[in-house]
């Protein structure tokens, strides 16, 4: 008897600890189920919140541990998407798009998963090179770097003509992410920033976000621990962006700029950066809001008129909705808290 009841005792705990990942998944899979019950431009622009999800996710796992706000994920995003465009599309459209490439890329054609994969990596790999002296700085001086990043992503991927296409489109991707593709890469990305946010490493940097200080005088590598979280955070940018190109069925380096950057930064500060339940929910509100301004933005028909709003009027409300924000719930819609395990004594 005493055995059974610290079995069930140890099974409700792990439950207890994992819920939030446990909630956040049901929601997510549930929006998703009932998107597949509707017109087909739902459904698309289900899949794209899903892609946008996994980009604010990514987001989440550098900027909610650290505290450092960066600009930069977006050119992990664009990393992965030339990466596994490079890969994935068939040698008789790398041919057309990019004649003068290397031979070895211009035979590739490795599958999607494969390609997926790949594109996350060698985001990774270029934030383990980049991130080692940058994660040296703090607060408004980090930001900017990472700002930096994102510029000099947008230059090199804009002029490299003989690799990127430079400013023209690569077509000819292979436009395998639907509905249930991202909806898979999406509760991955949120079981990956959940685990790690369980882990010592998470913990540890989470107490230098509070007091970097103190956390230095307590032996804590806060560097190393940036360092691991930057990683992460780009493996997942770069799945976000080869979610992005294959769902397009096009890569262009205009796609991976400012008013990605703006929107997923927006969505992170809306839902609030201190945790994954933020994250996911400004993620999901912001899509939801998005849309309803978007139709407001095409109008309605009234009698022989149609009523429409100014283009751009969503940009303009949305960056004061994540101003209101700021000032009167900084913690965001979430307010820095996780989903809270509902059965209790």
């Amino acid at each position: 008897m005493a055995l059974e009841s610290g079995g069930s005792g140890r099974v409700a705990e792990a439950l207890r600890r994992a819920w939030p990942l446990i909630a956040l998944c049901a929601i997510v899979i549930a929006i998703a189920f009932a998107a597949s019950f509707a017109p087909a431009v739902v459904q698309r622009r289900t899949t794209q919140g899903l892609i946008n999800l996994v980009a604010v996710v990514a987001l989440y796992t550098f900027v909610g541990n650290s505290g450092i706000l960066s600009f930069g994920n977006v050119a992990f995003m664009a990393v992965g998407a030339y990466v596994s465009a490079l890969l994935t599309m068939k040698p008789g459209a790398k041919s057309i798009f990019l004649p003068d490439l290397p031979a070895i890329i211009a035979a590739a054609e490795w599958p999607t998963v494969a390609g997926t994969l790949a594109g996350g990596i060698v985001a990774a790999l270029v934030a383990l090179l980049v991130g080692w002296p940058l994660m040296r700085l703090t607060g408004v001086s980090a930001s900017i770097a990472t700002f930096a990043i994102l510029v000099v992503a947008y230059v090199v991927f804009g002029n490299w003509t003989s690799v990127t296409g430079g400013q023209n489109s690569l077509m000819g991707l292979p436009a395998y992410v639907d509905l249930w593709t991202a909806l898979a890469w999406a509760v991955a990305a949120m079981a990956i920033a959940f685990i790690y946010q369980e882990t010592r490493s998470a913990l540890l940097l989470r107490a230098s976000r509070e007091d970097e200080t103190a956390a230095q005088a307590a032996g804590i590598n806060v560097v190393a621990h940036r360092l691991i979280a930057f990683v992460i955070s780009a493996f997942l940018s770069g799945i976000a962006g080869v979610l992005l190109g294959h769902f397009l069925g096009i890569v262009r380096v205009e796609n991976f700029y400012l008013d990605l950057t703006f929107l997923i930064v927006a969505m992170l500060i809306i839902g609030g950066r201190g945790s994954l339940t933020g994250a996911v929910a400004g993620a999901v509100v912001i899509a939801m809001l998005t849309e309803a301004l978007r139709q407001i933005e095409i109008g309605f028909q009234v009698g022989h008129a149609t009523i429409a709003a100014p283009a751009g009027v969503g940009d303009v409300i949305l960056a004061l909705i994540m101003l209101l924000i700021i000032l009167f719930r900084p913690a965001g819609i979430a307010g820095g808290r996780e989903i809270t395990w509902p059965f209790r004594r």
